[in-house]
């Protein structure tokens, strides 16, 4: 049976995208949790909202979803604070774990779940939706930016006739410090169908409603990442293109989520 379906599937693959079909049986087996989870979202929202007790507002707003990880968070943070684009909030989304003393610093903000999730996506939608602004990067804890990595992206947004949504180069880096090499794919919907080349450290984007992450609980053995899923859904009706520059540093790191960005 196995050898029967295996032509079907090459060529299903081949018109499709491996990652697209994927992605189909995903919200076809996880969608019973995504509903669960939107209603998690929706009361964690609105409980962290009164806590604040106003949405942080600036040009851009950083995100970052964190779970126990408090030095590598340390430095996440720094990272965002240090960047040349002074007009941000920071907000820190800790999957209810507990927080690190943080920094002290006007722009930053910092709130934990009442439970843990395990859901990247949710994580960050909350931290979308706790702010405002024009703009909406994506930082995780354990991977750092450079100090230009917001003006480089912001440049090409505001530049008259800009995209919606640059992402730049990455460069991967071994857990040792040193450097693997540099992931820059420049943007081709088709392309990103069949190879998992995209990744939200890398993304800034213009608030529009598209501008959310799943909610499927996709546990390490769910491909395609969520990164990979926004990307490409907010593609399909906002222009996104490729800034060659790397000015990510993404830990390879082996209790992470990642790919090898290849099928």
């Amino acid at each position: 049976m196995r050898s029967l379906l295996k032509g079907p599937w090459a060529l299903l693959k081949r018109l499709f995208g491996w990652l697209v079909l994927h992605e189909l049986r995903n919200k076809v087996l996880l969608a019973p949790t995504a509903r669960r989870l939107r209603r998690f979202e929706d009361a964690e929202t609105a409980r962290l909202a009164r806590l604040l007790g106003r949405r942080p507002s600036a040009r851009v707003a950083t995100v970052i979803a964190t779970h126990r990880r408090p030095e590598a968070l340390l430095r996440a943070v720094r990272s965002a604070l240090e960047q040349t684009v002074r007009d941000q909030v920071v907000i820190v989304v800790d999957d209810g774990a507990g927080l690190p003393e943080l920094p002290a610093d006007e722009r930053l903000f910092a709130v934990s779940l009442a439970r843990n999730t395990g859901v990247a996506g949710v994580v960050r939608n909350i931290g979308i939706r706790l702010t405002s602004s024009a703009y909406v990067a994506f930082l995780d804890d354990d991977n750092l930016w450079e100090p230009d990595h917001l003006q480089e992206a912001l440049t090409a947004l505001e530049a008259p006739g800009g995209p919606d949504g640059v992402y730049t180069a990455l460069r991967r880096v071994r857990p040792d410090g040193t450097d693997m090499d540099v992931l820059s794919v420049p943007f081709d919907r088709r392309r990103a169908a069949h190879e998992a080349f995209l990744d939200t450290n890398a993304f800034v984007a213009r608030r529009t409603p598209a501008l959310h992450f799943s909610r499927l609980r996709r546990t390490p053995e769910v491909l395609p990442r969520e990164d990979w899923e926004l990307i490409r859904r907010y593609a399909r009706t906002h222009r996104v293109v490729h800034l060659p520059r790397p000015t990510v540093r993404y830990l390879v790191n082996p209790a992470s989520f990642y790919t090898s960005w290849r099928d």
